[in-house]
């Protein structure tokens, strides 16, 4: 990178930094630091889940998943819109949550059900998210060291030190720097400083990809390269989609029903200064995104149209055998492997696959595939060469069969990291001057912002409701608050040793969803009956989060040792063919969207589909054992603050008549004249214009008159681009002038401020 470049990341970067700073200098109490004072402005809330939104992981792992998937999965994910609109307007879950004044989901659990669950459950939640999100900074590292051409080690005073680790040390030197110097306070300021840096930035890259790379002339014609089965832009055309098809969405809209409240807690999601604040700040999420969605979309499509149209085969070629020898540097020890598997991805000639004449891109048949199968032919052949020549006959195939078995295990490695780092190594390629400056920045903004708000997440858990319940005296605010910094210095220690040692075999969506199962699988039904039912018990919550639990982490040991361990052994035993044909029996009345096959080196049954089973089973052992224990009706208006328990911090509208139409959508009395604007677009546009308009009618259409790939292009080019960029153009500058207008007005606030509540700190006063 250039001087500028450096200039363009260090200036916002500090700012950020000072911000955060001058944030903790108004930290007052233990309010300040886990929840900002409660008094956060939706705006600022808003921005600053911008940033959080924004994440280096999310935006490779959109790549990745899209790469291999297309878009044509859009079409069918609009079927979620009226759930997510009528749970934003409603207020579901947050609403709720926010009436119970508990700081912590821990602190929630224990008013709810008992101090024990509050402590098992807190520990399986913080043990999830941390196995879930440590892969962040690591990913976040490589992609850095990756996109500049870093060494994957360097020489200091004589000693080799992975430039890896030291890349990951600084990003969460950053990270828990905001965290200490002020906590949520902090965390909310810097992140909305950040949103605001994003959506100027986001509007150049942009404008970049749409002026480098033709819509009609490069990208359409890639997309529409496919298969049977497993079209990029056509949604009745995707049974042959594996992984990432329409069970994967009946996964999605099932979990967000039952796991909306699972990750609630401290920090924004009970930092509004009431829960009408609160909730308009999610009402608010259909419009702040802005540019960042087109953004995910058209760095997709830039990478998949640089690696598969012709008019990029130079350069395709250069990105696959860079990708190619900078991951084997990085994984492979033996350095005659390393050098030919290099040589063998140079031996590979640019493509020249032209779209219309030869044979259409498949999911097993690509442009990448030579690369990937030619560096699987090596790792297979070299482990072969190395077994010792003096073993004859079954010792010699057997210690062959192992040598494949390791060189297979090691090939979903390096898969993963092919398909990862495409983006990283592009970039340098495309971006000039100045703009990659900018591209770096953003990075940083979207680094900082995600793993300072996840350490503080696990933080906020593990110091709440799982030391803070076994230390016996009261404590301090100044000692309250520095054991929460002193326990996020663990989990940024966690997170550091957890970069190393937790290598990543599938695709992060994947790998996200089976790790967070471990608290996802069980929790959703502890969550959401215990904020709407008076019928759930302890017991009930126990039996779920064990069931979810168990399921989860058995189905993660079988995953990450199947290639080197488990098929192998299934093969000793000869029971290959009668397992397979015992999952494929099983799987085959939901056959396309299930597929149970047996490969040596990919587990059978997807994370999705793990996910899903410990869902139904935990959501069935929840209400069998609460209804076999429940004595007496949980009183829910106390938890709620409502009723006779209401007091004067509880919001007391007044009573005014509502339309139907008006309950229907959420709008209450506490609403204003701007609050009901605000809802009405968003059901106007979330479900009038996306639902209606562009689903059903289009699934109506296509009943009588179904399109032709062309059209699908066409659709696509407005509803996914035009019409949200139209959208975008209005909502950043409206989100930019609220979050500036809404961050002043936040310190204000904290300047006039009355004195805090010294027990409004996490702990349960089952007296109150």
């Amino acid at each position: 990178m250039s001087l500028i470049d450096w200039l363009i990341v260090i200036i916002p970067v500090s700012l950020v930094l000072f911000m955060g700073w001058k944030a903790g200098r108004y930290v007052r109490g233990v309010s300040d630091y886990l929840v900002a004072g409660r008094i956060c402005g939706r705006y600022v809330l808003s921005v600053a889940d911008v940033a959080n939104g924004l994440a280096v992981i999310t935006l490779v792992s959109y790549v990745e998943l899209h790469y291999k998937t297309g878009f044509a999965m859009f079409f069918w994910s609009n079927i979620i819109l009226p759930m997510s609109m009528m749970f934003a307007l409603v207020g579901y879950c947050t609403y709720r949550f926010r009436e119970t004044r508990a700081m912590s989901l821990g602190q929630f659990l224990e008013i709810r059900y008992c101090k024990a669950l509050r402590i098992l459950a807190s520990g399986l939640r913080t043990t999830s998210e941390m196995l879930a999100n440590m892969i962040c900074p690591a990913i976040a590292a490589r992609f850095f060291i990756y996109m500049l051409g870093i060494p994957h080690r360097i020489d200091i005073f004589g000693v080799q030190v992975s430039t890896f680790g030291l890349v990951i040390l600084i990003v969460l030197t950053l990270a828990i720097s905001i965290i200490w110097m002020g906590g949520t306070l902090a965390l909310v300021i810097t992140d909305t400083i950040q949103g605001l840096i994003c959506y100027p930035a986001l509007v150049v890259f942009v404008i970049f990809v749409l002026t480098e790379f033709s819509w009609n002339e490069q990208i359409a014609p890639v997309m529409l390269d496919r298969v049977k089965g497993e079209s990029f832009l056509n949604p009745y055309d995707v049974q042959g989609l594996r992984d990432f098809n329409v069970f994967a969405l009946v996964v999605t809209v099932f979990s967000s029903i039952l796991n909306k409240a699972n990750w609630l807690g401290a920090g924004n999601s009970s930092a509004a200064r009431n829960p009408h604040e609160q909730k308009m700040a999610g009402i608010l999420g259909t419009w702040r995104t802005g540019f960042s969605a087109i953004f995910y979309l058209l760095m997709a499509c830039m990478i998949i149209t640089l690696l598969n149209h012709v008019d990029f085969n130079g350069k395709a070629d250069k990105i696959r055998t860079t990708a190619t020898a900078r991951i084997a540097d990085e994984i492979i020890e033996d350095k005659v492997l390393r050098d030919r598997m290099t040589e063998a991805a140079k031996n590979i000639k640019p493509h020249n696959h032209r779209i219309g004449v030869d044979k259409p891109l498949s999911q097993v048949e690509n442009l990448d595939t030579p690369y990937l199968q030619s560096a699987l032919m090596e790792m297979r052949a070299r482990g072969v060469e190395k077994v010792d020549p003096a073993l004859t006959g079954d010792a010699r195939k057997e210690a062959e069969a192992d040598a494949i078995a390791k060189a297979n295990a090691k090939f979903q490695e390096f898969r993963t990291l092919f398909h990862q780092m495409q983006l990283a190594i592009s970039s340098s390629e495309l971006f000039p001057t100045g703009l990659l400056g900018l591209f770096v920045l953003l990075l940083v903004v979207m680094m900082i912002s995600t793993d300072d708000s996840r350490i503080f997440s696990s933080s906020l858990t593990l110091a709440q409701d799982v030391v803070l319940p076994f230390i016996k005296r009261k404590l301090s605010s100044k000692e309250h608050i520095n054991m929460v910094r002193m326990v996020a210095l663990f989990v940024g220690v966690f997170f550091f040793c957890g970069s190393f040692f937790m290598s990543q075999l599938d695709y992060i969506d994947l790998f996200m969803t089976i790790t967070t199962s471990i608290w996802m699988g069980g929790a959703g039904p502890v969550m959401i009956f215990g904020l709407y039912s008076r019928r759930g018990t302890s017991a009930g919550a126990f039996a779920s989060l064990f069931t979810g639990t168990f399921i989860t982490v058995g189905s993660i040991a079988v995953q990450r040792n199947w290639a080197g361990v488990i098929y192998p052994w299934l093969d000793s035993k000869g029971w290959i063919n009668s397992i397979g044909w015992f999952l494929e029996t099983v799987s085959s009345p939901l056959n396309p969207w299930v597929v149970w096959k047996m490969d040596a080196i990919k587990f059978p049954i997807n994370s999705k589909e793990i996910f899903f089973i410990a869902m139904i089973c935990s959501l069935t052992m929840y209400w069998v054992v609460s209804l076999l224990t429940c004595r007496k009706p949980f009183n829910l208006d106390k938890m709620l603050h409502r009723g006779e328990y209401a007091d004067e911090k509880s919001i007391k509208p007044p009573a005014v008549k509502r339309s139907i139409f008006s309950r229907l959508i959420g709008i209450t009395p506490e609403y204003t004249k701007g609050d009901r604007i605000i809802a009405y677009s968003v059901f106007g546009y979330s479900f009038v214009y996306r639902f209606i308009f562009t689903f059903l009618l289009v699934i109506l259409w296509n009943n009588f008159s179904p399109w032709k790939p062309y059209w699908w292009n066409r659709y696509f080019l407005i509803t996914s681009l035009i019409i949200p960029g139209i959208v975008a153009a209005i909502s950043s500058v409206w989100f930019l002038i609220g979050g500036m207008i809404d961050l002043k007005r936040l310190f204000v606030d904290l300047a006039n401020r009355e004195a805090l509540d010294e027990n409004d700190n996490g702990v349960v006063n089952k007296d109150k």
